[in-house]
């Protein structure tokens, strides 16, 4: 049984062996007449009506048909259905051409005329689209890229790829979400890891130009970038960087900015001494290159380093400590503290040490293993904070309780309802319950703002519940 839509079955049926289509979109570059095909050009020569923007019919001076401006579109389908319908069989078959920019069915006009007119009725003829221009300017490949029309919509659906860390998005702009509108999102947003950005405008055109930004430079106020209307960002981070292997001397065409940094995976040297004492920016630390943000966000880390109750000269567990944000926040507070920072993975523990070592923070200490087993060596804590427990959170409380001086306080901050229902049944056992001084949660819903064009809208992070636990002063 066939999948195609029945009306389009059944106008096929109807349809007469030599019958053609009567409309011809014709995808049209920046090179005008030129980048057409002889038989497109010979299409276009024989047309009875002729509908584009002013810049795509100014490329047809002499052509004697009929011209419509694309301004309202509703005005223009109804012009060609009324040329359509006054064509008689005396007169020559009736032969509209729409002329539209790069690809018509990739975010073009072709949505709005299949939705307007029948599919025998249509044919389409696509030039090379700008995203096509764009990546093979770059030399990077496009297949597993996420592409974003920003033109005429919100900035929502890049908001949430952002949140991803999609490592290659390609952004169709417009007036008002602009290279530099995008790129004030994206250092809003706080990410782990920076984006590279490459500006290419004109594509296609003897105007064209190509610029690769750093996020923070190409976002700064002081820059008044002026920008060509037909523009579209391409924003690479990650391996997408590293299989870019960039040579901006090597690559003619493009230029770059004199500030920008095309393997910033890991933050550049730290001025330590204009960090805050408390709230470390996320995007100061080393993180994961697949999951940057895979770590405690900076709002729920300073939640969380107050419920810990840190004093000096104690000892910290920081279990499934990640790239050890946590940890790095404690030992700088702390510094006559020890921190232990367990992790199981061999990426995480590598980062821990690495961000260790940009914050001067030689009393944290890396240890690698999965808890509980590998607590089991570890001095007693006087706080312990679970960031990670995968599979094991009911046996790493139990540990935790067992092994926790008197008077001790745990954190535990979890992003799921089934860790949740672990963590407040265990504390019902009547073991936990005979060594429990008190117990409370606090349910974090927290958004950061962002400016979306000329406005301010809250982005929201994900909900964390934290549970902080306060041992008797003598363990029974």
């Amino acid at each position: 049984m066939s999948d195609l839509p029945e009306r389009f079955v059944q106008e096929q049926r109807g349809q007469s062996a030599d019958a053609k289509p009567l409309i011809h979109v014709v995808g049209i570059g920046l090179d005008g007449k030129a980048g057409l095909s002889p038989k497109i050009q010979h299409q276009i020569a024989t047309a009875t009506l002729l509908v584009g923007s002013d810049r795509h019919l100014s490329y047809f001076p002499e052509h004697p048909a009929q011209r419509v401006v694309l301004g309202n579109f509703h005005d223009a389908f109804e012009t060609i259905r009324d040329h359509l319908v006054s064509d008689g069989s005396s007169l020559p078959k009736a032969n509209v051409i729409v002329l539209t920019s790069g690809d018509p069915l990739f975010f073009g006009l072709g949505r709005l005329l299949l939705a307007e007119f029948s599919p025998i009725d249509l044919a389409f003829y696509p030039h090379l689209s700008s995203v096509q221009l764009a990546f093979s300017r770059i030399k990077v490949p496009w297949h597993d890229a996420h592409i974003i029309s920003a033109h005429g919509r919100s900035l929502d659906e890049l908001v949430q790829v952002l949140q991803r860390d999609v490592e290659k998005i390609a952004i169709l702009t417009d007036a008002t979400n602009t290279p530099q509108a995008i790129a004030r999102l994206i250092e809003a947003l706080e990410r782990p890891q920076n984006y590279m950005l490459w500006v290419c405008e004109n594509l296609g055109s003897s105007e064209e130009c190509i610029t690769a930004y750093s996020v923070s430079d190409l976002a700064h106020p002081s820059r008044n970038l002026s920008v060509a209307p037909l523009n579209i960002v391409i924003a690479l981070r990650g391996a997408a960087l590293e299989q870019l292997n960039f040579d901006h001397s090597n690559r003619q065409g493009l230029t770059t900015d004199s500030n920008a940094q095309f393997y910033s995976d890991l933050p550049s040297d730290l001025a330590l001494q204009n960090l805050p004492a408390l709230g470390i920016p996320d995007s100061a630390f080393a993180s994961f290159s697949d999951r940057p943000g895979l770590m405690t966000k900076r709002e729920i880390r300073l939640l969380a380093l107050g419920e810990l109750n840190l004093k000096p000269d104690q000892i910290l567990w920081d279990i499934g400590a990640g790239t050890g944000s946590v940890s790095i926040e404690a030992a700088r507070l702390c510094p006559t503290s020890q921190i232990f920072a367990i992790e199981k993975t061999a990426a995480g523990i590598r980062l821990i040490r690495a961000n260790a070592h940009r914050f001067h923070t030689a009393n944290v200490t890396a240890i690698p293993g999965q808890a509980p087993d590998a607590l089991a060596s570890l001095p007693r804590p006087h706080s312990i904070f679970v960031g990670g427990s995968g599979s094991h959170l009911a046996k790493i409380l139990t540990c935790c309780r067992e092994t926790i001086q008197p008077d001790g306080t745990l954190v535990l901050a979890v992003a799921t309802l089934e860790h949740l229902a672990i963590a407040i049944h265990w504390l019902q056992t009547p073991e936990a319950a005979s060594q429990v001084q008190s117990h409370r949660l606090l349910a974090c819903q927290l958004s950061r703002s962002a400016p979306v064009a000329s406005l301010t809208r809250l982005i929201p992070l994900n909900p964390v519940h934290l549970l902080s636990i306060t041992f008797k002063a003598e363990n029974g």
